[in-house]
């Protein structure tokens, strides 16, 4: 079996960050992942070598990116450089969002697969 194809609920999970799992699909160039937040969850500042755009698909955050804060919400975006400072606060309802990385996340890619779950999206 080839890793052209996969489906969300059968993908690994990996813990990112105390409350937040990603699903991780990785090339050469690029990672992609979606990835689950709990509610009032918050990702501390931090900041990396890959570039990151991502999107929300569903609930809400606050992210602040190099001391500028927008609160986000389905459908809107965010654009943050390497090693640029970012952190992130959930809203009540959690949030599901998509992100891509470039250079590919290693630091990712070494972190151990966790139980799988149901993805929170799409909703089966």
């Amino acid at each position: 079996m080839s890793d052209t194809f996969s489906e969300l609920p059968t993908m690994p999970v990996k813990e990112i960050w105390d409350s937040v799992v990603a699903r991780v699909v990785q090339s050469e160039l690029v990672t992609m992942a979606i990835v689950e937040l709990a509610p009032n969850s918050v990702v501390p500042a931090h900041h990396h070598v890959n570039e990151q755009l991502g999107f929300v698909i569903t609930g809400s955050l606050r992210f602040t990116v190099d001391g500028e804060t927008r609160e986000r919400g389905p459908g809107e975006t965010w654009r943050i450089l390497a090693d640029v400072p970012h952190e992130v606060e959930v809203g009540s309802e959690g949030a599901v969002v998509a992100e891509v990385y470039s250079p590919v996340r290693e630091d990712w890619a070494a972190l151990a697969d966790t139980a799988a779950r149901t993805p929170v999206w799409p909703a089966r």
